[in-house]
């Protein structure tokens, strides 16, 4: 992954012709709200986190180009409950779906520091795990399994936000990826038309070094 990394700044700097002294690297890390799109409604949104590491590449004073390397947790959470002999029975389901992404963001700076961004992104996915625990009268039952033949290896999707970078280095930023993909797998082959997508909020602190 560390080879697509350097690939994805290298067709850059290839596309944009400007030199190494233009690009700034660093590394930033942050808290997913993650959750999915499509055919699974009524579901909570996964708190997770993203970490990685970025290389900034100035075209001009106002435009750059930013890609990334992050290991990124996403998937969805969902809570409900259920009456059962007179007993409520509080169930807990969690997908966890963990990937490796390189988005690739053009930049605009609107004014100094503040900057506003959009791009693609691809992701491979790492691991997929379907968590499952039922609680009742305070005991409780849990179990989980890789589900990760369920879904597609790569995705794809569309990320856009806003970032603010400060004269140290030190940035925030806040980005919203829709996926664009069916991730799915049993879809491909035509066995169903269930159809679902990541989609991710993302709120990050990085530093340039």
């Amino acid at each position: 992954m560390k080879k697509l990394f350097t690939i994805a700044a290298v067709a850059v700097l290839g596309m944009t012709g400007v030199n190494a002294q233009d690009i700034n690297f660093g590394a930033k890390a942050g808290v997913n709200f993650a959750t999915v799109g499509g055919d699974i409604e009524d579901v909570d949104a996964r708190t997770s986190f993203h970490v990685g590491a970025v290389a900034e590449i100035m075209i001009s004073d106002k435009f750059s180009v930013q890609p990334e390397l992050m290991y990124s947790s996403q998937g969805f959470g969902s809570e409900y409950s259920d009456e059962i002999l007179g007993t409520t029975v509080n169930y807990e389901e969690t997908l966890k779906l963990d990937y490796i992404n390189l988005p690739v963001m053009a930049k605009y700076y609107v004014t100094e520091g503040l900057s506003i961004e959009a791009g693609p992104q691809i992701g491979f996915l790492m691991s997929a795990d379907y968590e499952f625990e039922a609680s009742a009268g305070g005991d409780s039952e849990s179990e989980s399994e890789d589900a990760k033949d369920d879904f597609k290896s790569i995705d794809f999707g569309f990320g856009a936000g806003i970032g603010y970078k400060l004269d140290n280095g030190l940035n925030f930023s806040a980005r919203y990826t829709l996926g664009l993909a069916n991730i799915a797998e049993d879809a491909e082959e035509g066995e169903s038309d269930f159809s679902i997508q990541n989609n991710v909020f993302q709120v990050s602190v990085g530093f340039f070094f």
